[in-house]
């Protein structure tokens, strides 16, 4: 049985641990709040976008861009998007599963490659002995449009200089901040969303003037609209990350608050114990000098 300062002991380092889990979870919910903001606003821009390429697209016949040409897919490279810091419960584990999940379910005579984003997803792929590309280390330190259209760039001349035939965005969608879901879709070729529904019925029978031209617009648009879609992969994360974060932190603070009314009922046990146990030594040295 461990002793009354062994006990002592133990209950000041959880209530130690408590006291930073319940830091953590205050952090993280101040930076969640940010993030959210951010990926909410940003989620309106990246449909309406791919929904005019969809549009422009639908209107016109004879125009085309590289990067909405597929051809057959023989080597394909995933950017895996995790985070540089773990204690974030599933958040990173997932991601991670369903990359390595697709590598082993993949045609073997399908090539695969990795560009990482995220030191955690580094360290584990590493492990696993997929082959990266290349890591952006610290990308979250500078995260910013440009950074992003800088990383998608990098991934559409690989695309575009036939060095790979199919890029494909892992990483958790922010549904809320105890929900996180994990993707994995297609960046290149680029895919444009069906038009649905009575609305789409009635954009497609309407025209526009487009200047300088109908091709020279979808050449701008659909560059930006992948540069788009990498930088809210990566909004996304970082709201997941935070909300995952958070919800590990409050778990934490709250199995520590249970662990520390164990060790309380444990500590006063031990020392009822002891008492009685002394009690007894005294009455029965009492006893025995009569």
């Amino acid at each position: 049985m461990a002793s009354l300062r062994d006990i002592r002991k133990r209950i000041r380092s959880v209530k130690s641990t408590q006291k930073i889990t319940k830091a953590m979870k205050m952090v993280s919910a101040a930076k969640l709040r940010r993030a959210q903001n951010a990926i909410v606003a940003a989620r309106p821009y990246a449909r309406a976008l791919d929904q005019m390429i969809a549009d422009l697209v639908s209107r016109s016949e004879g125009i085309s861009h590289p990067l909405l040409s597929s051809r057959p897919v023989r080597r394909v490279e995933i950017l895996a998007i995790t985070s540089d810091r773990g204690l974030a419960g599933g958040f990173n584990a997932n991601v991670i599963r369903r990359v390595a999940r697709f590598a082993y379910e993949r045609d073997r005579s399908t090539s695969l490659r990795l560009t990482t984003v995220g030191r955690k997803g580094l360290d584990a792929f590493r492990r696993r002995h997929l082959e990266i590309r290349k890591d952006h280390a610290g990308f979250f330190n500078r995260l910013s449009y440009e950074s992003a259209r800088e990383l998608a760039e990098e991934l559409t001349v690989e695309f575009l200089e036939d060095r790979v035939d199919q890029v494909l965005l892992a990483y958790n969608e922010f549904v809320s901040a105890i929900t996180q879901r994990v993707v994995l879709t297609p960046l290149l070729p680029f895919e444009r969303p069906e038009a649905e529904g009575q609305a789409a019925g009635l954009r497609s029978l309407i025209d526009f003037e487009y200047e300088p031209s109908k091709q020279a617009v979808l050449d701008r648009l659909v560059p930006q609209a992948v540069a788009t879609r990498v930088y809210r992969a990566l909004l996304e994360s970082v709201a997941s990350e935070h909300g995952a974060r958070m919800s590990a932190m409050e778990n934490a603070t709250n199995n520590a608050e249970d662990a520390i009314s164990r060790l309380t009922l444990n500590y006063n046990r031990t020392r009822q114990a002891a008492i009685t146990k002394e009690l007894m030594e005294i009455v029965s040295g009492a006893e025995a000098l009569k």
